[in-house]
């Protein structure tokens, strides 16, 4: 059984049909990128995975069960691409907080803490963080529960390069322990850090393979220019 199985996803936001028929499959274990320009729909994808956007038509499942159910609670972590955390409270409170929520003890806060490297900033007051702490810190509160899926909603958005990579070993040590995670991207050279890639353009897939296969499928070892190479493959109604 696959960790996330979509089939033929129709979504509609605002009158406009974002999504109009989308299948897709997230393997356990491993990082699958989710990558493509911005106002393509994939933020629309993942809040449909986590189960938090109404769909028209076709079916999402998590681990089994119906996306948004309540026993998923606890086993699918969800960052979005807006910090959801406190300003008031330092990156420790904030942590002790949603660790309360999910019943989790202080070993998990620290753990948390030293994945996303915020050690050093474990007291200060989320407001006088930069972005980019505060979006790890969104990430630690994701990881608290020891989920077994991980949507990522452009999570590294704002961090410096140096920051960027160890954030992706992070997530490459997650997958070997057997997580499942989708990230979405429209940076490109985030690609081959990915195990899995899914490209989309205006609501489609236009590959999902590994990036090496895909290149090979273009006949360029440029991710960049292998998108573009499939763009303009796409058949146009």
């Amino acid at each position: 059984m696959s960790a996330i199985e979509v089939s033929g996803l129709r979504v509609r936001r605002g009158g406009n049909l974002v999504l109009p028929d989308l299948s897709l499959t997230v393997e356990g274990g491993q990082t699958t990128g989710l990558l493509g320009p911005s106002g393509c729909g994939k933020t629309t994808l993942l809040r449909s995975i986590v189960g938090v956007q109404i769909v028209e038509a076709g079916e999402v499942r998590v681990l089994g069960a119906a996306a948004g159910s309540a026993g998923l609670r606890s086993r699918v972590g969800y960052v979005t691409q807006a910090p959801s955390v406190y300003p008031d409270l330092s990156v420790r409170e904030n942590l002790r907080f949603f660790a309360g929520v999910l019943g989790v003890g202080p070993e998990r806060i620290d753990r948390a803490i030293q994945t996303v490297q915020l050690d050093r900033f474990a007291g200060r007051m989320v407001r006088d963080t930069s972005g980019g702490q505060r979006a790890r810190v969104s990430l630690a509160t994701a990881l608290l529960g020891d989920p077994d899926v991980l949507i990522l909603d452009e999570p590294t958005v704002g961090l410096d390069p140096v920051l960027r990579v160890e954030l992706w070993r992070a997530f490459e040590s997650l997958a070997q322990a057997g997580k499942a995670l989708l990230i979405s991207s429209h940076v490109m050279d985030e690609a081959a850090n990915c195990d899995r890639l899914a490209l989309m353009r205006e609501g489609r897939l236009l590959a999902v393979a590994p990036p090496a296969e895909i290149m090979e499928r273009t006949g360029t070892d440029d991710l960049t220019e292998a998108f573009l190479r499939l763009v303009k493959e796409e058949p146009r109604g």
